[in-house]
């Protein structure tokens, strides 16, 4: 692949921020459009022997550049140095040129394989070991569960990604500067130091943002390890100006990020599921699930806090009991380290918390955050091992019960005591009159129970125990 002839370095930086001078407006005028020249020149290619612009006002090519850069920043396009310009400017930012929406660098240099390697050559005093390899293993995941990338760690030689941190010269002929300004750089994908990503250890490394977030800046710069430029959606990843006050707990790629990422390597395969049998992956045509197609079924249903979620492959559909029009998203946009295709899903109120099963793997997400010590295996509740998956499972708030649906036959989970009731597994046709025993998804509202089998739903009354009314699977989406 044809590069520079230096690295298309990935510079993390702030932005040049002098203080205004304290002895009249004027100077404080030519100290901002000084900034502002010096960086249409950095990041949006104007001319460096455009000398002194801010005298020709009339200079439509320097206009342009202010509008391109406004246009792309997501400011009102004016055409001027106004406050709003200003401030964005003089925001922490990646020291890369910038592009429209997601890009690639020049040429789209990417990986030919799909199985990376990294290594983490030395570590910052700033955090435990153990901290940094979390951080950068995080990072990497937020890219591999949108992709067929898979990555492995390497303790010594080379590896396709080499990750280190250094001050001042470090090596690659691109010095560091000390605290604040450059961040981090890395390289896009090839052989050598392409890939690389470094970071800066005069900064502060923190595990929050109380100072310069490791797992932020890792995601941001080894997309660009992968083969992304920058984006100008303010809510993508790989936006160029730093974001330091990202709610860490609810962090999820953006779908531009997704958008630009698949551009290079298409989109997450199907995965296996746990006892190492490959799941079917979708037809070819088949494509988005549609919410009113009249086939539908789903893989999975949960509430969450009071919403409803509707999983189908690598998708879920969210829906509030107060709008009509439900919201739809990749499971992997809000919980990258959830697989595709779940089996089954259920909300403990109590808890404040979802599990999500996948084979005879289980999750517990809290929001958008999937907790710490998970997976676990099923088996850990008590199942036997011949208990593969989990078709379906309900919680019942009221007598703190959790049924879990198996073929034909059904155990009860007693949430106070954390484990599974004896005289378990029963058959779902003597407790669940009416109910097909091939049960896709269940889920709790309004007192009744909703059980999916294909494109059908049945609304089963516990109390009664009958079936009271036969829907489609996608009623609730008003089709």
């Amino acid at each position: 692949m044809e590069m520079k002839t230096l690295p298309t370095l990935l510079l993390l930086c702030v932005a040049l921020c002098s203080a205004y001078p304290l002895d009249g407006a004027s100077r404080n005028a030519d100290t901002s459009m000084d900034l502002l020249q010096q960086y249409l020149e950095n990041y949006y290619n104007l001319e460096k022997d455009v000398k002194q612009f801010v005298r020709r006002k009339d200079s439509s090519p320097v206009v342009k550049k202010i509008q391109e850069m406004q246009k792309f920043l997501g400011l009102e396009v004016t055409g001027k140095l106004d406050s709003n310009t200003l401030e964005v400017i003089r925001k922490p930012r990646c020291g890369v040129p910038d592009a429209g929406h997601f890009s690639t660098f020049p040429g789209t240099p990417k990986w030919t394989k799909t199985h990376l390697t990294y290594r983490i050559v030395n570590y910052t005093p700033d955090l435990p070991r153990d901290a940094v390899d979390a951080a950068i293993e995080k990072a990497l995941k937020v890219w591999e569960e949108v992709t067929p990338l898979t990555f492995s760690r390497k303790y010594e030689g080379e590896a396709d990604i080499m990750i280190s941190f250094g001050v001042r010269e470090h090596g690659d002929f691109i010095p560091f500067d000390g605290p604040g300004n450059v961040l981090a750089h890395a390289y896009p994908p090839g052989p050598g130091i392409y890939g690389d990503a470094h970071f800066d250890d005069d900064e502060r490394w923190t595990k929050d943002t109380a100072g310069t977030n490791l797992f932020l800046v890792a995601a941001h710069e080894l997309g660009h390890s992968l083969g992304l430029f920058h984006s100008a959606n303010p809510e993508a990843l790989m936006y160029p100006v730093y974001n330091s006050f990202t709610d860490l707990a609810r962090f999820r790629l953006s779908q531009d990020d997704v958008n630009g990422i698949q551009s290079l390597y298409g989109p997450a395969p199907a995965s296996p599921d746990n006892s190492g049998v490959p799941m079917e992956p979708v037809p070819p045509g088949s494509g988005t699930p549609v919410m009113c197609d009249p086939a539908l079924s789903f893989d999975a249903i949960s509430t969450l806090r009071g919403e409803i979620l509707f999983f189908k492959d690598r998708y879920f559909w969210r829906k509030s009991l107060r709008i009509l029009e439900p919201e739809f998203h990749l499971i992997s946009s809000f919980w990258p380290s959830l697989p595709s295709a779940v089996d089954a899903a259920y909300e403990v109120i109590s808890k404040d918390t979802v599990f999500i099963f996948k084979g005879t793997q289980f999750w517990a997400i809290r929001g958008n955050q999937v907790q710490a010590g998970y997976p676990r295996s099923i088996h850990t509740l008590g199942f036997p091992s011949t208990i593969r998956k989990i078709d379906a499972a309900i919680s019942d708030k009221e007598r703190k019960k959790t049924y879990f649906f198996v073929e034909d036959k059904y155990w009860r989970f007693d949430e106070k005591r954390q484990s599974l009731e004896p005289g378990f597994p029963r058959h779902i046709a003597e407790d669940f009159p009416g109910i097909n025993p091939k049960i896709d998804a269940v889920f709790e509202v309004f007192g009744f129970f909703y059980f999916f089998s294909g494109s059908s739903q049945l609304e089963f009354d516990p109390n009664a125990k009958k079936v009271t009314h036969v829907l489609k699977s996608n009623s609730w989406f008003q089709c």
